[in-house]
């Protein structure tokens, strides 16, 4: 079960040539890969490329149709190497990842692919995950590129041009014998177009072709001598082919402009940016018609040597608009400036920021700054950002006295969990049992679970990336009072943790605790199905147990937990781990479905229900405001988003009690915290019925009945005791 489903949408791949196709960048890759022939595809799900994945695996019926293979694969390296195909083979194939992170974990098969190099089109789609938006660390692909001499290209973010890198792609890595990257950033995915289409193809040399006549070229494999042989190719035959495609054919463009002593070069994906940017300043029109003559690099690597030449030399300055860092590229074109004698003064971090994401407001500052110094006229043209227009005053924002003073006490909301996220009782008590225990070292993952590490739990050290949660905590082995804990999901232990975190610490003798969350998804990357997954998957094998895989392994000491919202287990089974005399590592895998997928499959069930007229029955918690002594332990040990505070209505008490709002899923966990906690019984669970039967509604006035005497008795009684 993804996020959402394209089964709608992808019936637009089947349209025929010469038909406009309306859509999103992600399916509008998913139809070029289809017009160029692709023989196989394959990759792994993470931000900004997740629904890519999504969209393919919908999209399996008309793949199938047209004899091309698809896969998700087991991690990113899984995927890279499967362009193993196109080594001996003239077989299209492309797999995509998230970047950097895919990258790091695809760059083994990445080098030997790169060093031997390709017969047929290989193409590697990155989404190119940088930015605000991001949730990775910052840094780029372009390394990658440059470190094993792969071919980068950064389309201009609209359907036309990411279609026509795709195909472009395809033939300059069979042009030049070499993998081909294509980065998308997150709006080139996410951005709504057209293009008009072409005829899907069938791969010209098929997959089961290749298996009925296999091909051996030695001089493709990377062993000595012949990887000594594939530097020199890369430079010597590689580089010079690619070099000339990209020339004839023109991919990187080139956009006139009347004031012709000064120019911009850019990275394509921030063509829209910059567009905008320079509209804002009045020197760009709304259909893209620049005042200033715009090189723009779709193929950020390699770098043209002629074509910078060519639209420097009989310029003053140039601007280099290069997102992120080191600036690889301004270097690049400094050097290129300097050899071939070409004085025209270069700007471009010196006016931008050396690091961090190129929004338009950034941009259009920059360009503003390289103006004033190189061409201060062009300024004064467009009243609204003329250098010495005045600029409005600021007007003071001002909140109602009430908000300043709830500002000043209440600390900023960290993310968090999901309401009814079933990992949150796992940290409650694991904070319950610290209590207990006092502090231990926990290493954390990649994964929902990585919020731990934040407010209200505060949980976990470090994060080293996926599947790594157990590996990283590898050093503490050594004779304590305490054990190490380590975190890691169930996506991960299939990605990486089985063999780096499990299978290493067996062979160690890792004596620390490893907490595996089992929540049946990739919940993080939009909730699409692992092997251990308990979906019937018509195209994948699932429900394989990880308690099966980790007893393979060869631990010892297994406990699954197979309802994480018990919290009294969750504590007694993470004490008893930490505490026992048996060695080796201790694992516990901890069930219970991502609450996300589970509204998600449940919520069109329900509805389906009340409006057939059935009796459906939907769960609540609340709390008993009488009860409720305003400590708040409760919330410190959820952080549910649906557990909050409301005034008490009662006189006698200053602080607010704990409140559920209506967001509630009806998890129990607030309940089996306080239990756990040994808080106040204040929590109680309601019952919502939809098309209640008779006996439902004799109950209900029972039950009504049976309160509003114990209602009017407490009444009465407090009434006495006021006299």
């Amino acid at each position: 079960m993804a996020e959402r489903s394209f089964k709608k949408e992808v019936q637009q791949l089947r349209i025929p040539a010469g038909t406009e196709f309306r859509g999103e960048g992600i399916l509008a890759i998913t139809k070029a890969l289809l017009q160029s022939g692709v023989g196989y595809v394959g990759g792994y799900q993470g931000s900004p490329i997740s629904h890519l994945m999504d969209v393919l695996a919908d999209a399996n019926e008309i793949l199938d149709e047209l004899d091309v293979h698809f896969e998700t694969s087991a991690s990113e390296a899984s995927a890279a190497a499967m362009l193993a195909a196109s080594v001996m083979y003239p077989i299209r194939g492309a797999v995509t990842w998230k970047s950097t992170v895919g990258t790091n974990v695809a760059s083994d098969a990445l080098a030997n692919l790169a060093s031997g190099g390709v017969t047929g089109g290989a193409l590697i789609i990155v989404g190119e995950d940088y930015g605000e938006g991001s949730s990775i660390m910052q840094e780029r692909s372009h390394a990658f590129a440059m470190k094993s001499q792969m071919w980068l290209l950064d389309p201009r973010p609209n359907l036309e041009s990411i279609v026509q890198a795709v195909e472009d792609g395809f033939e300059l890595s069979e042009a030049s014998n070499t993998p081909v990257m294509l980065q998308v950033r997150i709006r080139s995915c996410h951005v709504h177009g057209r293009f008009i289409t072409k005829e899907n193809k069938r791969p010209a040399f098929s997959l089961k072709q290749a298996l009925e006549r296999p091909v051996r070229d030695t001089g493709r494999i990377v062993l000595p001598p012949a990887s000594f042989v594939h530097e020199q190719e890369k430079i010597r035959q590689r580089w010079p082919a690619a070099v000339k495609f990209i020339q004839s054919r023109g991919l990187n463009e080139f956009f006139d402009g009347d004031v012709e002593d000064i120019g911009l070069i850019l990275q394509g994906g921030l063509y829209n940016g910059v567009i905008r940017a320079l509209q804002l300043l009045g020197l760009a029109d709304s259909y893209g018609n620049s005042r200033i003559p715009l090189y723009v690099m779709n193929v950020t690597y390699p770098v043209i040597d002629e074509e910078v030449v060519r639209f420097c030399q009989d310029k003053r300055a140039v601007l280099m608009l290069e997102e992120g860092q080191p600036d690889y590229i301004e270097q690049n074109l400094h050097a290129i400036l300097r050899k071939n004698k070409v004085d025209t003064l270069l700007s471009g971090k010196d006016v931008l920021p050396v690091a961090g994401e190129y929004t338009t407001d950034v941009m259009r500052t920059g360009i503003e700054a390289f103006l004033k110094t190189h061409h201060l006229e062009l300024l004064a043209t467009h009243d609204a950002v003329a250098v010495d227009a005045p600029k409005p005053a600021a007007v003071p924002i001002t909140f109602h006295p009430k908000v300043q003073a709830l500002a000043e006490v209440v600390p900023p909301r960290p993310a968090g969990f999901c309401t009814g996220c079933p990992e949150r009782p796992i940290f409650a008590a694991m904070k319950l049992v610290q209590q207990d225990l006092g502090e231990h070292h926990v290493s954390c993952d990649i994964g929902c679970h990585l919020f731990s590490i934040l407010p209200p739990f505060n949980l976990g050290a470090t994060t080293m990336g996926y599947g790594l949660g157990a590996a990283s905590s590898s050093a503490f082995n050594v004779k304590s009072g305490k054990r190490a804990i380590s975190v890691m999901g169930d996506g991960g232990f299939w990605h990486n943790g089985l063999t780096s975190g499990v299978a290493n610490a067996v062979f160690n003798k890792n004596d620390g605790v490893i907490v595996i969350v089992d929540n049946y998804y990739a919940s993080a990357t939009g909730g699409q199905d692992i092997p251990s997954s308990r979906a019937d998957n018509p195209n994948r094998t699932t429900k394989n147990p990880i308690e099966n895989a980790i007893r393979g392994a060869g631990v010892k000491w297994v406990r699954t937990i197979d309802r994480t919202y018990d919290v009294a287990r969750m504590r007694k089974t993470l004490d008893e781990a930490l505490t026992t005399t048996t060695d080796g590592p201790k694992v516990i895998i901890a069930q219970s479905e991502c609450m996300l997928n589970r509204q998600r499959r449940e919520k069109p069930l329900f509805a389906k229900a009340v409006k057939g007229g059935k009796r459906a029955v939907k769960e609540r918690f609340g709390v008993d405001p009488d009860v409720c002594t305003g400590d708040h332990a409760c919330i410190r040990l959820s952080g549910c988003p649906s557990l909050t505070v409301k005034d008490s209505g009662d006189p006698l008490k200053d602080t607010p009690v704990a409140h559920v709002d209506s967001s509630c899923v009806g998890c129990g966990n607030c309940g089996e915290v306080a239990e756990a906690a040994i808080l106040c019984p204040s929590f109680y669970r309601a019952e919502i019925i939809h098309n209640p039967t008779g006996t439902d509604r004799v109950l209900a006035r029972l039950r009504g009945a049976a309160i509003g005497w114990l209602q009017r008795r407490r009444a009465a009684r407090l009434a006495r005791l006021a006299l």
